[in-house]
């Protein structure tokens, strides 16, 4: 079944059915009636986060249509629509220090409870958002709209849009919410209406700022953050391509400034402009949800607070070199992996869910593949693509995908896809689910892992196994939102790579992936199952769009042993 959606024309009537005087209000301002005041622009919509039982993060963007001036703004939480029942009220301000973004933290509120909010600056009404705070004792059924990697210069992002129409009753972004690179780059061709801004790879405090506002713009987005809330961590575009603890890969020392300044400049820009509770170190963004006795969810930072820099993986697959399974290596520091044992250890909740960036199960390649698509993925400049394109199409086409056993030997073994995940530190990731392993047999209560992924802009449902093969959970991972997968690559290889990653001989961990299509992962956690729903579109390009209902396959669900 397919159904063609158009996302700006539900977004209106969204906002119109909240409140009657949006209907006739510019799209993201509303006012009482005045014309005489410069006019207070809520032109990138309104958002809420990080819910807890009795508080949620509430956030606008507020600034005078021809000023610079700080906005006196004032709050109101409601349970209708009409807010003639607040429950909660207060004051916050925005400025030119915090880019005309304010955050307040809203306190007094009911757990399990639906509730409505807005802003207002005299006259003028921001548009009315809706969220929800977290559940407390038995809960029976938690529902998540997943999601990673929006690439504004890809594509729309009907992705939230569809999302936003769903029964998900929280947004969680693995990150990737932004991207740094500049006009023409990536893409090289943007999609019409798509021009990435400002044109320059951002760097400074007010390129962030300004790219956050782009993304922000986008009018399915708003519709998304006007409907749910939305828990958030970053990866590494919301700072540069492959960031580590100290440096990037995409970052030039001297070039282009310091490291630490631009890092400064981006988590700045981050908090001003997300709906996230912010403490005292803006680099400490792990922190846990729990949803009553049926999940805990800890968002960790596989990116920045942590990870040792990154292994050259062509060098390291050809001199076989055996320093990526140092002990030492790792991705989470150690910490963010106290915190987490003890946050495991000390929940009581059944679901143990680690949100996360990058894929946490092992996924290998037989090593003549990855060779290939290193060369690819490494080539010097354009000149070469072809070449290369043509090489790994010719290689791939010849491989015997029906018996493995033909192609993967003692002379082309199975070696890791994907240093920068956590292939890359498999000593890190045993330390984490062994700490999971520990956690459930202290508490004397069975608990059950799930791990939310993203970052490959791709969808996987794999196992979670020690290295002793013992499989302690399994793993969700998200296609992107709008920023392109393998088809982008290797248009005509893409059953071929979908059957290499599902080979058993080759992956016993992949039970089942996507390789070319965009969309979000709706996750429904119920005492007895975890069941991920992978939802497709068939366009980012295009004004209008199909949704791709899931199929079986697409369905799955993960129950695991009593």
């Amino acid at each position: 079944m397919t159904e063609q959606k158009s996302s700006r024309r539900s977004f209106v009537f969204y906002l119109a059915s909240m409140s009657g005087t949006l209907a006739t209000a510019p799209l993201l301002s509303a006012c009482g009636g005045s014309d005489s005041a410069d006019m207070v622009q809520f032109n990138y919509g309104v958002a809420s986060g990080d819910p807890l039982s009795g508080a949620v993060i509430l956030w606008t963007h507020a600034k005078p249509q021809n000023s610079n001036d700080a906005v006196e703004l004032s709050y109101e939480v409601a349970t209708d629509v009409n807010f003639t029942s607040v429950v909660s009220r207060g004051t916050a301000v925005a400025t030119e220090a915090t880019s005309h973004t304010a955050k307040v933290d809203a306190t007094g509120l009911s757990p399990a409870t639906e509730y409505f909010y807005r802003f207002k600056s005299g006259v003028w009404i921001s548009p009315i958002g809706r969220t929800r705070t977290l559940p407390t004792g038995t809960v029976s059924e938690v529902k998540m709209a997943v999601f990673s990697c929006s690439s504004y210069a890809h594509g729309q992002f009907h992705v939230y849009g569809e999302a936003s129409r769903s029964d998900a009753q929280y947004a969680i972004h693995l990150g990737d919410y932004i991207y740094e690179y500049k006009d023409g780059e990536y893409p090289t061709t943007p999609v019409a209406g798509r021009k990435v801004m400002p044109a320059n790879e951002i760097v400074s405090l007010a390129d962030y700022r300004m790219r956050h506002a782009l993304h922000k713009s986008d009018v399915n987005l708003k519709l998304l953050h006007a409907r749910m809330p939305m828990i958030a961590v970053w990866d590494d575009h919301e700072f540069t391509n492959n960031t580590y603890m100290t440096g990037a890969e995409n970052h030039t020392e001297g070039a282009e400034g310091t490291f630490a300044a631009r890092k400064a400049a981006a988590l700045q820009a981050y908090h001003e402009w997300m709906p996230i509770r912010t403490g005292t170190n803006r680099e400490v963004i792990y922190r846990s949800f729990d949803f009553g006795n049926l999940l805990s969810l800890h968002m960790l930072d596989t990116r920045l607070i942590g990870r040792a820099k990154q292994l050259d993986q062509m060098a390291a697959l050809t001199t076989q070199s055996a320093e990526w399974q140092s002990r030492d290596r790792q991705l989470l520091g150690q910490t963010q992996l106290a915190w987490l044992q003890n946050a495991m250890t000390n929940s009581t909740a059944k679901w143990q869910v680690l949100g996360q960036q990058v894929i946490m199960a092992a996924t290998w390649l037989p090593l003549s593949v990855q060779t290939k698509f290193q060369a690819y993925f490494a080539r010097p400049d354009a000149s070469t693509v072809g070449g290369i394109v043509t090489e790994v199409n010719a290689y791939l086409a010849s491989l015997p995908l029906n018996n493995s056993n033909n192609y993967v030997n003692a002379g082309n073994s199975v070696v890791p896809y994907n240093f920068d995940a956590w292939d890359g530190y498999p000593a890190a990731r045993e330390a984490v689910l062994q700490s999971f392993v520990a956690a459930s047999t202290a508490s004397g209560n069975v608990k059950k892992l799930v791990a939310l992924s993203g970052d490959t802009h791709n969808a996987w449902h794999n196992n979670l196994r020690l290295i002793n093969g013992t499989k302690v959970g399994e793993e969700f991972a998200t296609a992107s939102v709008s920023s392109p997968g393998w088809e982008s690559y290797f248009p005509t290889l893409i059953p071929t790579i979908k059957s290499l990653f599902q080979d058993s001989t080759v992956n016993s961990n992949v039970r089942w992936m996507d390789a070319s299509r965009r969309g979000y992962l709706k996750m429904t956690f119920t005492p007895t199952k975890a069941t991920g729903q992978f939802v497709f579109i068939d366009s980012v390009a295009n004004s209008t769009y199909t949704v791709q209902t899931p199929v079986a396959a697409e369905t799955i669900d993960y129950i695991p042993p009593v």
